[in-house]
């Protein structure tokens, strides 16, 4: 199988997720060594789930089919550029590299608007639209520091 093979087939997934009313127009797969071990369709509306995008459930899904919680050796497969929590999946899925078929520009035409996110991540966390607030706490590092002590912690 070619690379537009593949994302042909999240692609398909995609269409059919709006065909069959199943959610948005977004399909991704994750593919080790020929197959796919991990597929996923927008389930925003249907599972009332605003991290059900396609690439964090075709994560979800490959991960738990190869018992591990990093993709090495998987390529991801989507029907559109990621979003910017998508992309932050990716990254700590840590798969070879990613395909993808329409960019964010094309999805924005379409209502998919990611544009608010990346500006809203550049500002100071307490001038973002939802304000983030830091609060010193002398707890703060007690979990950090019962992790670098716990013997069998799995990195990541």
């Amino acid at each position: 199988m070619t690379e537009k093979n593949w994302l042909k087939k999240a692609i398909e997934l995609a269409t059919n997720s709006v065909s069959n009313h199943d959610g948005g127009p977004f399909g991704a797969i994750v593919v080790k060594d020929g197959s796919i071990v991990g597929e996923g369709i927008n389930q925003v509306t249907t599972n009332h789930d605003p991290t059900a995008h396609a690439e964090v459930v075709a994560i979800r899904n490959a991960c738990r089919t190869l018992g591990t919680h990093q993709l090495d050796g998987c390529v991801i497969y989507t029907s559109c550029e990621p979003c910017p929590m998508c992309l932050g999946a990716i990254y700590w899925s840590r798969p070879d590299k990613v395909y993808y078929a329409a960019s964010r520009h094309e999805a924005a035409n379409a209502g998919f608007d990611d544009a608010v996110i990346y500006n809203e991540i550049e500002k100071k966390p307490e001038e973002r639209t939802i304000p983030f607030h830091h609060l010193e706490m002398k707890e703060k590092n007690v979990p950090f520091d019962s992790w670098l002590e716990h013997e069998e912690r799995v990195n990541y």
